[in-house]
């Protein structure tokens, strides 16, 4: 029995069996929304039972494109051929009955139902009156034959977002679709899952012919998983190939053109042993939204000049950690000190810390949304001497020259200072905060998933600010779900798993599969305080 025979049966497409990997290629696609140009004149061939790799920054077009794909715009020029035959696909409706399927990066569940009213109801052909019993007994045989099983009768409010990731791919492949495509399919995974998935969806294309459209933003999954690769650069094609004849340099200079990359300092290892401590938890415990325990007695401490990664799968309280950090939720219990003195983050104390905090989704958590990117920068300062007018009123005009610096200083991409931060790419949401939060001299930095879903250049952008301020002599507490990132940035990396601490090592004296089992429940190491 192969894989796709335990899921429902879906009316045939052109002829053939709804199994078979769909041949997808558009012919000169443009998208334009006014004066904007998002898409020029793309072609792109995706060939049938393959997993095609789209690159590109943020803002290049990748979005469009498969929304144009999908239906969900209708493109301003252009042509969408399916096994060869030019088709209008007319809304997302219509793009699923022809057999394909999307996983956004952002969630398309119902919290409130469970994972398997989830799967039932995406179908379809679902009965008025449904025998959960037999619904369910087909649910068991298919998940029996995927690489990784869910609960189906938990609410999925109660999944964490990695569970979440992956009942969104199993319930494209629960759908039988033909051609998947995915935005970031392995944000939320640790790497043994990421791998799992990506192992599958390999095997579906050799075996089932199932043909995959993967937009990723890590180079190892492509190299490793992809067949062919596309690069979007500016809203059109910038290059094209099979992934084994092209470098990840190559396909690095088709994503920038002569951008030129910011690289990180050369990063001298200080004597930790001796430097200060200059942020410490002792104990620190917190409640998730719904009074349950999420943060249980973790302490770490940060040195001057250290970077210290915390890795683990979402959903182990690293969110609620950050929260506390930054002052958005009130800790149960433990202490916080900075430079060896009790500590609340409040802005006056984070100021006299000089403590500085990137959440995650800055866009949710660090900026209102419908004020300007000059407002957004200057929410630390706006009240100091040098940008008030005479009387203490706030000034405009010196609000705005302080944000033009930190704009063209970070290279913010934005039309004006006035322009909406909500306007802004994710990339640039992230260096206008960024801007904001390492304007001042530094000696605390806490940071969150800094790159979660951002391009090539972003991240590399960022991570060189991090570790400029860690070479300047900052401590920096970095939180992140991407292990890649932690192993490259961290001098010491220490591991959350249901709320606590249980992994602590330097770097130099650890490997990527130990941090991963460690953050899987698979190995135990004692931690001391440190």
């Amino acid at each position: 029995m192969t894989l796709l025979s335990a899921v429902p049966s879906t009316p045939h497409v052109g002829g053939r069996s709804a199994r078979a990997g769909l041949a997808l290629e558009t012919v000169g696609m443009s998208k334009h929304f006014g004066a904007h140009v998002a898409l020029d004149d793309v072609s792109i061939k995706v060939r049938a039972g393959t997993i095609h790799a789209l690159l590109g920054e943020n803002g290049a077009g990748k979005s469009t494109l498969v929304k144009c794909i999908m239906g969900e715009h209708r493109p301003t020029r252009g042509q969408i051929l399916l096994d060869n035959r030019e088709v209008t696909i007319d809304g997302i409706r219509d793009a699923h009955r022809r057999g394909m399927g999307m996983v956004y990066q952002h969630f398309t569940l119902v919290p409130s139902l469970t994972a398997a009213e989830n799967l039932v109801m995406a179908r379809a052909d679902v009965p008025a009156l449904i025998d959960w019993r037999a619904e369910k007994a087909t649910l068991h045989a298919f998940l029996e034959r995927m690489p990784f099983g869910l609960p189906l009768d938990r609410p999925v409010a109660s999944f964490a977002a990695g569970e979440r990731q992956k009942l969104e791919i199993l319930k494209q492949l629960y759908l039988a679709r033909r051609l998947l495509i995915l935005d970031e399919p392995t944000s939320a995974l640790t790497p043994a899952e990421a791998d799992q998935v990506l192992s599958l969806l390999r095997s579906l294309t050799r075996s089932e012919g199932l043909t995959v459209i993967m937009i990723s933003h890590k180079f190892r999954e492509v190299m490793q998983y992809a067949d062919e690769v596309s690069v979007l650069r500016r809203g059109k094609l910038a290059g094209a190939g099979m992934v084994g004849e092209l470098s990840v340099d190559a396909m690095s200079r088709m994503m920038v053109g002569d951008a030129t990359l910011r690289e990180a300092a050369p990063r001298h290892r200080w004597d930790f042993a001796v430097q200060p401590v200059a942020l410490a938890l002792e104990r620190v415990s917190a409640d998730d939204d719904d009074g349950v325990p999420a943060v249980r007695d973790v302490s770490v401490t940060v040195r001057a000049g250290e970077v210290v990664g915390i890795a683990g799968v979402s959903g182990n309280g690293q969110a609620e950690l950050v929260e506390v950090l930054s002052g958005q939720r009130q800790a149960s219990g433990g202490r916080l000190f900075v430079d060896g003195r009790a500590y609340q983050p409040q802005r006056a104390q984070m100021r006299a810390g000089k403590v500085f905090c990137l959440p995650e989704e800055p866009l949710r958590n660090a900026a209102v949304a419908h004020m300007s990117v000059a407002e957004n920068i200057a929410f630390r300062v706006f009240d100091q001497p040098g940008l008030r007018a005479p009387g203490g009123w706030l000034s405009p005009a010196r609000i705005r020259r302080y944000a033009q610096r930190l704009i063209a200083a970070y290279r913010v991409k934005t039309a004006s200072p006035d322009e909406p931060i909500s306007n802004l790419s994710g990339g640039n949401v992230q260096r206008a905060i960024l801007s904001r939060e390492l304007s001042g001299d530094v000696d605390v930095l806490i940071v969150a998933n800094p790159c979660f879903g951002l391009d090539f250049a972003s991240a590399a952008e960022i991570r060189a600010r991090i570790v400029e301020q860690r070479n300047r002599g900052a401590a920096v507490l970095l939180i992140s779900e991407d292990l890649d990132e932690i192993v490259e940035l961290a001098d010491r990396i220490v591991v959350m798993s249901e709320g606590r601490i249980v992994y602590d090592a330097p770097a130099q004296q650890t490997d990527q599969p130990t941090i991963a089992r460690a953050m899987a429940g698979e190995v135990a190491v004692a931690v001391e305080a440190r």
